[in-house]
Parts: structure tokens; C-alpha cells; sequence
């Protein structure tokens, strides 16, 4: 991982990272993914207490490894934690940002789908279905935004560039499976070619 910060959360700075993360989850629609902004807002320009370079790491190395796309906002707890103190404070921020993030959500989600799926006839909740999908889209588009503007200089950066609008042709044109895309890209990182 990247260098990271030496910093002081008191117990108010805690709690704030737990309810910053709980106030993202009712706003996570599509993923925690698409909550990636305000969290990059909170985190690194607002408290100071990540870099850019632990953030987008933390969102790379969660998206890379198998699991659930959640873990970035754990990753992104546990550097806040090791930026305050150790492996104990680690594992705090690490509870904080998870559970703020998945408590919520889950709670909404839960409550909310057993109530749509008995009024699944009714228009309103069609109307409100299809009218998520481009917030979705959007909300994607903006993290995409924040990640891509960690690269200070574009014609330095031009095979990123390359290899985005190479991917995104991929993706959008075939069936081909993004695990394929997902290694040719560390394959070309492995060599230094990106």
C-alpha cells in the first residue's frame, strides 16, 4: 500500500466516520461503489486523514480481489485506522466504515424490498424502478470522474487512457467476461506497459 499519514481521531471523529459512512449507505444506490466522491470529499480533502494515493488504492485493490464490492470502504477504514495509530485503531476504522456503510442499507433494502414485492403491480413502484437506472449511471460516471482525475497529467498517462477507452469499447460491444479485461490489464501492469 502507500504511505500513509500520522493522525489523532478522538472518539468525535470516530463516531463521524461511522455516521458519514451510515449517512453515504441510504445514498449507496447501485453499490457503495457509486458513493466513492463524497467519500473521496470526507476522507482526503475534507479531514485529511487518507491521501489520494491510499484512496484510489484502497478502491483498487478491493475491486481486484475476489469478493464483495464493499470491501474498498473497508480497506478505506482500516488505512484511516493505521493513519491514527496501529493495527487496534486499524481494526476500528475498519468496523466503523463497514458497519456505517452495510447497517443502513441493509435495513432499507430488507424492509423495502418485502414492501415492493407486494405492491409490484402498482405503478409508482415500476415508475420508481426504472427511474433508478440512470442515477445509477451517473453515480458511476462520477466515481469513474474521481479516480480518473488522481492522474495529474494525461499525455503522461496516455496508455490508461488508452487501455479505458480500449475496455470500455469491450464491454460495451461484446459479451466478452470483464475477468478477461481485469487480467490483461495486470498483465500489462506486471509488464510496465500501463
Amino acid at each position: 500500500m502507500t504511505e500513509g499519514l500520522r493522525i489523532a481521531l478522538g472518539t468525535a471523529d470516530w463516531l463521524a466516520l461511522f455516521l458519514h459512512f451510515a449517512m453515504l449507505s441510504l445514498l449507496a444506490v447501485g453499490g457503495a461503489i457509486t458513493t466513492a466522491p463524497d467519500m473521496h470529499r470526507f476522507l482526503v480533502d475534507q479531514q485529511h486523514w487518507l491521501t489520494d494515493p491510499q484512496f484510489s488504492a484502497s478502491i483498487a485493490i478491493a475491486q481486484a480481489a475476489p469478493g464483495p464490492n464493499v470491501l474498498f470502504v473497508a480497506l478505506m477504514g482500516w488505512n484511516v485506522g493505521l493513519n491514527a495509530g496501529g493495527y487496534g485503531t486499524a481494526a476500528l476504522g475498519l468496523a466503523a466504515t463497514l458497519v456505517g456503510v452495510l447497517l443502513p442499507s441493509s435495513t432499507v433494502t430488507y424492509l423495502s424490498a418485502q414492501w415492493g414485492h407486494r405492491n409490484r403491480h402498482r405503478r409508482s413502484v415500476r415508475a420508481f424502478k426504472q427511474g433508478m437506472a440512470p442515477i445509477v449511471v451517473g453515480l458511476l460516471v462520477a466515481t469513474g470522474w474521481v479516480l480518473a482525475s488522481a492522474h495529474d497529467d494525461p499525455a503522461r498517462d496516455w496508455r490508461l487512457w488508452l487501455l479505458t477507452a480500449a475496455a470500455t469499447v469491450v464491454v460495451w460491444r461484446t459479451r466478452l467476461h470483464l475477468l478477461w479485461l481485469l487480467g490483461a490489464g495486470a498483465v500489462l501492469g506486471a509488464f510496465g506497459w500501463v
